[in-house]
């Protein structure tokens, strides 16, 4: 089947078949491998991506299901290979080990503080449960989507 829509502000055209999940045509279709494969079940987060504005598990979405939408992956997140404010955090509070879980939390983290930058810690570690991170213990990953929030709210007042 042939799928339009846009990812990371570019307009794609992909023939896939009918179960092929969003995550497997960004990393085999596109060349996106920064959305990783982690459970295929939804449950790592590994795979977030935001979809039209939502944080969504790429494993669980055929991507014929993306038809006409926007589509950001991590590699959406920095501009003109300049890091994001957030990756910056991640950097600044040493926010990742291993690297596998940190694009599902880079995702889950932006579409959050684009929804909500002024969003409180508890909210922040209640949206983050549903990514898993063997390595860190989220505490600086934490302390990043805080210290990000300041960049999120000055984007807001601008609107």
């Amino acid at each position: 089947m042939n799928v339009l829509f846009e990812v990371n502000g570019c307009k794609v055209d992909v023939d896939v078949t009918p179960r092929t999940t969003l995550c497997d045509c960004l990393r085999n279709e596109l060349g996106l491998t920064g959305t990783h494969a982690g459970c295929e079940h939804g449950v790592c987060g590994a795979c977030t991506v935001i979809v039209d504005g939502t944080a969504v598990r790429s494993c669980l979405m055929l991507a014929v299901q993306a038809e006409g939408s926007s589509v950001t992956t991590v590699e959406g997140l920095a501009k003109d290979e300049e890091l994001s404010p957030l990756q910056h955090a991640f950097r600044k509070h040493h926010a990742l080990q291993c690297g596998f879980c940190t694009p599902g939390m880079l995702t889950t983290l932006h579409a959050l503080l684009t929804e909500d930058p002024w969003v409180d810690e508890d909210r922040i570690r209640d949206v983050l449960s549903g990514n898993l991170c063997r390595c860190t213990g989220y505490l600086p990953i934490i302390e990043a989507a805080l210290d990000a929030r300041t960049y999120y709210q000055q984007a807001a007042g601008e609107r």
